[in-house]
């Protein structure tokens, strides 16, 4: 299940090549993959498909825990002045949709 995930709204999720075939029928589920061929944030996807980061997120982890795609968890805090970039270009991503 999803909540085994520890997912945050900057962890980057991707389809995997040759992931399995996907099982599941709702539309929202083949629209992230779909979009997830190149990496994502969990708040692009969120942005893009229009639903509750929340929503996307129990979404995100079912799709990984059926090997659908992989995840990265964001970069720590601690890394550098960086960080408020990347926040600064997913908020500018968003707001662009």
């Amino acid at each position: 299940m999803g909540a085994a995930h520890d997912l945050d709204m900057l962890t980057v999720i991707h389809a995997p090549f040759g992931a399995p075939v996907l099982r599941r029928v709702e539309p929202e589920y083949a629209e992230i993959v779909r979009l997830c061929q190149l990496p994502l944030s969990v708040a692009e996807v969120s942005a893009s498909l229009r639903l509750p980061l929340a929503v996307t997120k129990i979404l995100v982890g079912d799709l990984i825990s059926d090997g659908n795609l992989n995840f990265r968890a964001p970069v720590s805090a601690e890394t550098g002045p960086g960080d408020l970039n990347v926040l600064r270009a997913v908020l500018d991503g968003i707001r662009n949709l």
